[in-house]
């Protein structure tokens, strides 16, 4: 079964959330783990976390995306915003501990004019002191477009945060299509040269989960603008070659496109009927 969901809104709550996912095909989806731009997260509500469980039970749903908040910069030149933000991981990583089979992804932050290796160092330092040994949740690093001072835009560059955490166990990479694509690496034309640095540079183990999206803008413009599926620069025979991908089929995928939830249905739709076409069957 293709894994596929969408970023959906919890407030409602997360049984409402998996409904709203399920009644659109979709068997994962994505959640915020609080406001995006900051505040205080939303007490959880075990009850209704025990009816999202049953529900992924009874629906074979993959591990659904907990997504950590766009304040949060790990990296930053700023003390107290470095402090801010490890207080950030460290609740959400608490947090999410209680929602079962989730994975939490995070931006591993912006070095702010200080220097890659220092923002990195920061990273580290930060992921170092979350660690607890009696949390599970897999941590994933999102993969960048290159913005500005934005860490984690070339491959290389996760992989020095992940070498440098200690236990580096639970650590693994959430890539986006269009931000791989606008970081100058060629899923269109060149998905298997791609995959292939990727593995030599991370080790394809590292690679938990893909945000599928297509792009407004053309090839390594180091920007990040998300557009629906086919409608931009990556085009669908290219989610086509990803989503079909053996070494990629079988992860989890989540679309963050300019969609509605009638939108995101559809495209739903379109992509499981795509992975199971000619000998990509199911068997």
């Amino acid at each position: 079964m293709l894994n596929i969901g969408c970023h959906i809104s919890i407030a409602k709550g997360f049984f409402h959330a998996g409904k709203e996912a399920s009644s659109i095909g979709a068997n994962t989806f994505q959640f915020f783990t609080r406001n995006p731009r900051g505040g205080k997260a939303k007490a959880l509500d075990p009850e209704d976390l025990e009816k999202l469980q049953k529900l992924m039970k009874e629906e074979n749903f993959a591990r659904i995306f907990a997504h950590g908040s766009y304040t949060m910069n790990l990296a930053s030149n700023k003390k107290e915003t470095r402090e801010f933000s490890k207080d950030l991981l460290k609740e959400d990583l608490k947090r999410v501990e209680t929602i079962t089979n989730c994975y939490y992804i995070f931006h591993p932050g912006s070095h702010v004019k200080q220097g890659v290796d220092q923002g990195i160092q920061y990273i580290i330092e930060a992921l170092n002191e979350a660690h607890d040994n009696n949390q599970s949740t897999p941590i994933l690093l999102e993969g960048m477009s290159g913005k500005g001072t934005e860490i984690g835009g070339n491959i290389k560059e996760l992989q020095q945060i992940i070498q440098g955490v200690e236990d580096s166990e639970r650590l693994g990479i959430c890539l986006d299509t269009c931000h791989l694509y606008s970081a100058g690496y060629d899923i269109v034309d060149r998905l298997e040269e791609v995959l292939g640095e990727i593995d030599r540079t991370l080790g394809l183990r590292r690679l938990k989960a893909i945000h599928l999206n297509d792009s407004k803008t053309s090839f390594h413009s180091n920007k990040d603008r998300h557009e629906v599926l086919g409608k931009g620069t990556i085009g669908w025979e290219a989610i086509e070659r990803i989503i079909r991908h053996p070494k990629l089929r079988r992860l989890p995928f989540n679309l963050e496109t300019p969609n509605d939830l009638s939108g995101y249905e559809e495209e739903i739709k379109k992509l499981r009927k795509i992975w199971l076409k000619d000998n990509y069957r199911e068997k």
